[in-house]
């Protein structure tokens, strides 16, 4: 089995860790996060230390997953991504044996797809995103690199995320809706328009808040 290192120690860490555990791909070997300290257990798996440690890991093969989360900016999620990529680092991809997920998706790498969700035909997901608990996404959608499409989040058929992009728990996207790159979609919104401008979008139907 491949050994695994997590980079990130929060919240999306301990949901990551269940998928991992129940996919049964990797072994997860450590945590690396500069805010918790060495030698803390995190269900059961140890922090060993942080982003220093990474290109003597990589040189012992370790495979590596992002388990930063992400909810108002991918910065710190596509920082370590391009530091891994740059590095030549082995990066997972982890989906749940809980997931449906078409053989006609095309996911990219260190993408995780929680418990729950549903990936339907015709789709393109990109690098270093999070498609979390029961979101669903319909088919021919494109969604970009290092975006989080957050719990049961349903984005209709058709539909594009930009790059870097949020789309908060509940939030829907009507079909063909197109949505630039780094924009917040909150919680509960229904975006019925094209968003082509970088901000935070709320309501029902959505509208720019910030």
């Amino acid at each position: 089995m491949n050994k695994l290192i997590l980079i990130g120690g929060g919240g999306h860490c301990m949901s990551c860790i269940d998928v991992i555990e129940q996919e049964n791909k990797f072994q997860i070997t450590g945590i690396l996060d500069s805010q918790i300290a060495k030698d803390t257990l995190l269900s059961r798996y140890p922090v060993l230390g942080n982003d220093d440690m990474i290109e003597d890991l990589i040189a012992e093969g370790h495979y590596f997953l992002i388990t930063v989360g992400q909810i108002k900016t991918p910065v710190v999620r596509k920082q370590i991504f391009e530091k891994l990529k740059e590095r030549n680092a082995k990066i997972a991809t982890v989906f749940s044996p809980l997931a449906y997920i078409s053989q006609n998706a095309v996911i990219g790498e260190g993408t995780i797809i929680l418990h729950g969700a549903v990936i339907n035909a015709g789709i393109n997901i990109g690098d270093n995103c999070i498609i979390n608990t029961k979101a669903l996404v319909e088919h021919d959608v494109k969604i970009g690199n290092h975006v989080h499409l957050s719990t049961g989040a349903i984005i209709n058929g058709g539909c594009s995320v930009g790059n870097g992009s949020f789309v908060g728990s509940g939030a829907v996207l009507a079909n063909h809706t197109v949505i630039t790159e780094n924009v917040v979609i909150g919680a509960g919104a229904v975006v019925v328009k094209n968003v082509l401008t970088e901000g935070v979008f709320a309501g029902n139907p959505a509208k720019r808040i910030k």
